[in-house]
């Protein structure tokens, strides 16, 4: 059939023959992936290291290995240095409790916003506004490999999929929020990492949207991204078997006491879905307030302890100081800019605490 529609030329299409009439900035390119993995490349021992890193996570998740797995560290990381302070202490405990306790550093460099602020350091690594993204992504791979190199496994929670390239290889852990865990877009993207993926349950509290999430990415998916170049592409993915429910409570309340985890395991169990829990100690389980953490941390681990095999592990934010501050010329080191933490301090004996009375379970002596 004719149709009256000219197509034309490819070539007529390409930016350089592009004319824009609106009067709006001109976008500024970022590298690649590729070109940025180049640049700060990890070594055959670090990949190595990242790998094994993740089948341990695995384990844990499939119940192979009996440790708790515990994502602990800034909310957000906005200071390179003091996010490295950080994770060299948090290096040397991880080896003191490695036998109860898999220690994950939380690397956040992406910061969700419930309407405006700061987005985070790959976005704004100067805190001031001028978005140097080239030089935020740069930092933050960099900031990363700088963590994997004091033996550290590293998280994040990846907000905007087209950034999740510059660090993949770098991650044994990855969240996708309350917020962001409906999308159909961060659902085929997860389906596609090649790490466990935990799926924060709604704002409202409803572990609906998580569990459809998780059924989702565990199937393969055909979907429109961006390749490795910096191309819009068709990525075809494979599936992720390593999905599993975090709880961070909601608008109604808390969600991790063991009434809760017995719903919510129920509600797993009827659609076939492996019962892999974690819990958020932070957000609406903490009513908000960082120095409540540890009383959910250890209504938690007593669950673990008298034998809920479906909680697999822990979330907390912490930091070298508690608290949090608003963003200013004259920051306090150590000190969040985005939600509250536990200080350092209170972190380390709640983790300590917590591999003593696993030790004890384990010798029988508890």
């Amino acid at each position: 059939m004719n149709s009256s529609v000219a197509v034309n030329p490819l070539s007529d299409l390409l930016p350089q023959s592009v004319t824009l009439i609106d009067s709006v900035p001109a976008p500024q390119r970022l590298p690649s992936t590729l070109q940025l993995k180049h640049q700060l490349p990890l070594d055959v021992a670090l990949s190595h290291q990242v790998a094994t890193h993740r089948q341990a996570a695995r384990a844990i998740l499939d119940g192979e290995d009996s440790r708790l797995l515990v994502i602990v560290g800034p909310c957000s990381i906005h200071d390179p240095h003091s996010a490295l302070e950080y994770a060299e202490r948090l290096a040397k405990l991880s080896a003191e409790v490695s036998d109860q306790l898999m220690l994950v550093m939380r690397a956040y460099v992406e910061k969700p916003r419930t309407t405006v602020g700061w987005k985070g350091l790959a976005y704004d690594p100067q805190l001031d506004g001028s978005d140097d993204m080239a030089g935020g992504l740069a930092l933050s791979r960099e900031l990363m490999r700088d963590m994997l190199r004091m033996g550290l496994p590293i998280a994040t929670e990846i907000l905007q999929p087209m950034a999740a390239g510059y660090f993949d290889d770098m991650l044994s852990w990855v969240a996708i929020g309350a917020r962001t865990t409906e999308s159909q877009i961060h659902r085929e993207m997860a389906s596609g990492l090649a790490m466990p993926v935990g799926f924060k349950n709604g704002t409202d509290g409803g572990v609906a949207i998580a569990t459809d999430a998780m059924r989702s990415a565990a199937h393969a998916h055909r979907h429109f991204g961006i390749d490795r170049h910096g191309h819009p592409a068709v990525i075809d993915t494979q599936g992720n078997p390593d999905t599993h429910m975090v709880l961070r409570g909601g608008h109604r309340g808390t969600n991790y006491d063991s009434q809760s985890i017995a719903s919510v395991r129920t509600s797993l169990e009827k659609v076939g879905i492996p019962t892999r829990i974690m819990v958020d100690c932070s957000h609406a389980n903490s009513g908000k307030d960082p120095l409540r953490q540890p009383e959910v941390f250890n209504d938690v681990l007593e669950q673990r302890l008298h034998g809920d095999r479906s909680l697999i592990g822990m979330m907390l934010e912490s930091h070298l100081f508690e608290g949090c501050q608003p963003l200013s010329k004259a920051l306090r080191y150590g000190v969040s800019v985005t939600d509250g933490c536990l200080g350092w301090e209170s972190t380390e004996q709640l983790l300590r605490g917590a591999a003593t009375a696993l030790r004890r379970q384990a010798a029988g002596t508890r």
